[in-house]
C-alpha cells in the first residue's frame, strides 16, 4: 500500500470515529502549506473539506484561528460551516489532528484577480468582516501611527542579508540573478517607503482576518462564496488588510482597471462599515505600496526555505515586485489625487 493510501485510510478511520462521517471518496487537494487538504464525499453525497494539520505543536494557534472563523461566520460573513467532532470539539486532536468543513463547490480563488462586479462584492464582505471583528474580545480597536505598518530599519537589515546571500552565488540561476537585482532595487526604495508611511495619519489597528490574500478568498461569478484560512486573532492595521486583498499583485498587473475598481471596493466597504474612520480607507493604497516595497517575502524563501519554493512561488515573487513598483509609480495619482 502506498503512503498516500495509508494517509487516506487513516483519514477515513478518523472521519468515521471522530465525526461519524463514512467517506465514499477521498481526493487530495494540491493546496496548503501548513495543512494537507482533502475533498471528502460521504455516502449520503455530502461533500466536506478535510484539513489535516502538519504541526501538532501549533494546534493551539490553529484552534484560535478556527474560533475566529466561527466568530466571523456568526457575523454573517460567508465562512464555510465547520463540522464539530462527536465530542463537540472544533479540532480533532487525537491520532490525526484535523478539522472538517463544508466543501465550497463551484468556486474559484481570487488568484485570477478582482474585476468587474467583484470589486463591490469583495468590499462589502470585507467591510462586514471588519465591522464585526471590531467587537472581538481579544483586542479593542486602537489608533496608532502609520509608521508601525512596517519596520523599515528591520527591512534594511533583511534586504542587506539577501543582497549578501544572493551575491555569493557563483553560478546563479536565472531566478537568482533576477532576485539579486530585485532586492537591490527594493533596498534602494526603502527611504521612499518610510516617507510614505510617515506622511500618513494615524490609522486603526484591530483584530482582522490576518491572511486575506487571494488564495483565501473564494468567488463564484461576481459574488464572494467564502472567506477561508483565518489566522489567530491578532491586531493589525485595517488599511493593511484592505490593501492586502484589494491591491493583490495579480489584480494590479491586470492593467489600469484597479485604479477605478479599488474606489468601488472602498465605497462598498463603507456601506457595510459606516463607522470606519475615513483615514483607514483613503490610506489603504499607500499602506499597501509601502508594505509591499519593504517586504522581503517571497524573495527570502528561495534562501531560507528552498524546498518550499515551487515555480508558482517564483512567478509570484516576480509579480509582487512588479506590482510594488507599479503602485509606487501611480501612487500620487491614486492616493493624493483621490
Amino acid at each position: 500500500m502506498s503512503a498516500a493510501s495509508d494517509d487516506e485510510e487513516q483519514l477515513a478511520k478518523t472521519l468515521d470515529l471522530a465525526y461519524d462521517v463514512q467517506p465514499a471518496e477521498i481526493t487530495r487537494i494540491a493546496a496548503g502549506t501548513s495543512t494537507i487538504n482533502y475533498r471528502v464525499t460521504d455516502h449520503a453525497g455530502a461533500q466536506w473539506f478535510a484539513k489535516i494539520y502538519r504541526d501538532r505543536a501549533a494546534l493551539r494557534r490553529e484552534y484560535d484561528a478556527v474560533e475566529l472563523a466561527e466568530y466571523a461566520r456568526a457575523g454573517r460573513v460567508p465562512v464555510p460551516r465547520l463540522r464539530p467532532t462527536r465530542k463537540a470539539r472544533l479540532i480533532e486532536d487525537a491520532a490525526l489532528p484535523m478539522s472538517l468543513w463544508e466543501y465550497v463547490a463551484d468556486a474559484e480563488t481570487a488568484e485570477a484577480g478582482i474585476v468587474g462586479g467583484r470589486w463591490q462584492a469583495v468590499g462589502a464582505v470585507l467591510g462586514r468582516l471588519h465591522r464585526h471583528l471590531a467587537d472581538h474580545p481579544a483586542a479593542a480597536p486602537t489608533v496608532r501611527p502609520a509608521t508601525g505598518v512596517s519596520d523599515i530599519e528591520r527591512s534594511r537589515a533583511r534586504f542587506d542579508r539577501l543582497i549578501s546571500e544572493y551575491s555569493r552565488r557563483k553560478t546563479p540561476s536565472p531566478f537568482e540573478a533576477w532576485a539579486l537585482d530585485a532586492v537591490r532595487q527594493r533596498r534602494a526604495l526603502l527611504d521612499r517607503a518610510a516617507v510614505i508611511l510617515a506622511d500618513l495619519p494615524d490609522l486603526t489597528v484591530q483584530i482582522v482576518h490576518g491572511d486575506l490574500a487571494s488564495p483565501n478568498l473564494l468567488l463564484r461569478a461576481d459574488q464572494v462564496a467564502a472567506v477561508i484560512d483565518f489566522q489567530p486573532p491578532t491586531p493589525r492595521y485595517l488599511s493593511w488588510e484592505i490593501a492586502r486583498i484589494g491591491c493583490d499583485p495579480r489584480t494590479i498587473l491586470l492593467g489600469d482597471q484597479w485604479i477605478t475598481g479599488f474606489p468601488e471596493l472602498l465605497a462598498a466597504y463603507q456601506d457595510e462599515h459606516p463607522t470606519v474612520r475615513p483615514e483607514d480607507l483613503t490610506s489603504a493604497v499607500a499602506v499597501g505600496c509601502a508594505y509591499m516595497l519593504a517586504s522581503t517575502y517571497p524573495l527570502s524563501e528561495h534562501l531560507d526555505n528552498p524546498t518550499a519554493v515551487e515555480p508558482s512561488l517564483q512567478t509570484y515573487a516576480r509579480a509582487r515586485h512588479e506590482a510594488a513598483l507599479l503602485m509606487l509609480d501611480r501612487l500620487d495619482e491614486v492616493h493624493r489625487g483621490r
